[in-house]
């Protein structure tokens, strides 16, 4: 069986169908990442450098968010964007922007809380010494996340891994919608993994599954490797 699934894979991987699900499913993730960092490292500079009422509440509920049930998020999104819903009007229901906008709720909590836990690590002199130096509020920031870059470049990794992985969102917001050479396609690695179980066409949701894995483990390779050529991993 293992090796008819390695089989089924390598043939997998020259079937352009699969190749446009699998560059789906990365453009989504993608997108989502990038959505969640420029959301997400504004916030995480203000609860880390910052002092106002309310702070440790807003941290805690951005630790709890860490959990959030994938399925519970879709369904909330779902109800929101649908055409009767509050944002029915902005048409993201059944979209890869939908899903990239579900998937960037999901995973900002991860982003603000493993970047606010890295800069609250780093030396209190290195935050008076920019002061000193006469850096304003914003320059600082940019200091203190240079110098939290680890925590920086794991949030991102663990955020990608987190949104390209998740099947709730992607399933209820996008509707795993495929169509031969229709420009609305949404099916994503997890989606369609989840349609061949339902088929009971298991070599083929495996061997999807290995991609998956594939692309996950690809992704904290490369960066380990990035982060030891330009020693970014000394601390």
């Amino acid at each position: 069986m293992i090796l008819e699934t390695a089989t089924r894979t390598l043939e997998l991987l020259t079937n352009p169908a699969v190749l446009d699900i699998t560059l789906r499913s990365i453009r989504v993730s993608g997108v989502a990442t990038i959505l969640a960092l420029v959301v997400g490292l504004p916030i995480a500079a203000a609860l880390a450098l910052l002092n106002f009422k309310g702070k440790e509440i807003i941290k805690s509920i951005f630790n709890a968010l860490l959990g959030i049930p994938t399925v519970v998020l879709g369904l909330v999104l779902y109800i929101l964007i649908a055409p009767n819903g509050v944002l029915g009007y902005l048409g993201l229901l059944y979209t890869e922007l939908g899903i990239s906008v579900g998937q960037m709720l999901l995973i900002l909590p991860i982003i603000v809380s493993f970047v606010v836990n890295s800069i609250e690590r780093v030396e209190r002199e290195i935050r008076d010494l920019a002061y000193t130096l006469g850096a304003t509020e914003f320059q600082t920031s940019l200091a203190l996340l240079k110098e939290a870059y680890s925590g920086v470049v794991l949030a991102t990794i663990a955020a990608f891994n987190r949104a390209i992985a998740e099947l709730g969102i992607a399933l209820m917001i996008g509707g795993n919608v495929f169509v031969s050479g229709g420009r609305y396609n949404t099916r994503v690695l997890t989606t369609a993994m989840q349609m061949y179980v339902a088929r009971g066409e298991i070599e083929v949701a495996i061997a999807l599954g290995i991609i998956l894995i594939a692309i996950v483990f690809s992704i904290s390779l490369l960066s380990n490797s990035l982060q030891r050529c330009y020693g970014l991993d000394k601390t």
